[in-house]
């Protein structure tokens, strides 16, 4: 796997060693690209994509109930930097029933530096905007749903239906609950109303998570992370790809040590619950994974690890 010098100027190298970008041994018709990773599986296909990355130091806070010495000791475990994270969003698209659908939309041009690669790295993947039939949310949080709409208000995909978890609509376009959180978290409830408010009509699709949507996407609640957090995944068993979200950031930290609280869940106790279900279910069924803030560009799998999981993309 390879990602484009920017990408790597963005912080990818400070992935290390422990999550290498190697292809699926076990998927014949794995591709790897410039800041993309495709594999087919079933009669769909699966492209992973990097929108960048950025680094943010590591502080005691980052992990809410686990000392920052055993924070630094998982990450040093994985040969990843012990005083920084790096944290990369990657969007994923289906290619199911002849239809591109994205999950999460990343940043577009909104974000920080080091993010909005998703076009370029689309395009390398020979995907258009246009391509995209739909966009299914996971939630709302910035550097999903940003890119929905560039900051000149124009529309990054016109054409696509929008599904959106109900849930999360509920919350973040409340007038009430947006002014009764504190100020410095009401940037949030703006992005989403900068971003849904005038949206084209009959574009935009609530849904109940559990139900399937976009005419081959089945949907979960993985709530805790925000109040309607959804996984999303298409096909069986073995045979099957989902994507988990936020449901756990850093593969080294969260997957390995499910009981550990990121700060930004909204809902730790909730999130704890609905990772260790969701981990769980995942490595039995031993389908491909794959997560928004997971090593740029990779799809894998959850596997065992005596009593807790681990991320593998070599297998």
């Amino acid at each position: 796997m390879t990602i484009s010098r920017r990408a790597m100027m963005a912080g990818t190298v400070g992935l290390g060693a422990a999550f290498a970008f190697r292809p699926l041994s076990a998927q014949a018709q794995t591709e790897a690209g410039e800041g993309y990773m495709r594999t087919r599986i079933g009669d769909f296909e699966v492209i992973a994509l990097s929108d960048g990355s950025v680094q943010r130091p590591l502080d005691a806070g980052f992990v809410r109930n686990a000392p920052l010495e055993d924070v630094q000791a998982a990450l040093a475990s994985a040969g990843l930097p012990t005083d920084h994270v790096t944290n990369s969003f990657s969007p994923v698209v289906v290619i199911a029933d002849g239809r591109h659908i994205l999950f999460d939309a990343g940043f577009a041009d909104n974000g920080p530096d080091g993010t909005g690669l998703l076009a370029e790295n689309m395009e390398a993947a020979g995907i258009a905007p246009g391509d995209i039939d739909a966009v299914v949310m996971s939630h709302l949080h910035p550097d999903h749903v940003n890119g929905l709409r560039r900051s000149d208000g124009t529309l990054v995909y016109p054409d696509a239906e929008i599904w959106i978890p109900q849930p999360e609509l509920d919350h973040w376009m409340s007038d009430e609950r947006m002014n009764a959180a504190p100020e410095g978290a009401r940037g949030a409830f703006r992005v989403v109303r900068r971003v849904l408010d005038g949206y084209p009509e009959g574009r935009l699709n609530a849904f109940a998570p559990g139900t399937r949507v976009a005419g081959a996407i089945d949907t979960a609640p993985a709530f805790g992370h925000t109040p309607g957090h959804t996984v999303l995944s298409v096909g069986e068993g073995a045979e099957s790809f989902t994507f988990i979200g936020d449901a756990a950031h850093i593969p080294a930290l969260f997957v390995a040590n499910p009981d550990w609280q990121l700060m930004f869940d909204m809902d730790p106790d909730a999130a704890r619950e609905s990772r260790h279900a969701l981990l769980a279910r995942l490595a039995e069924q031993g389908g491909l994974v794959a997560g928004y803030h997971f090593p740029a560009g990779t799809i894998g799998r959850i596997e065992t690890a005596g009593d807790s999981y681990a991320y593998s993309t070599n297998g």
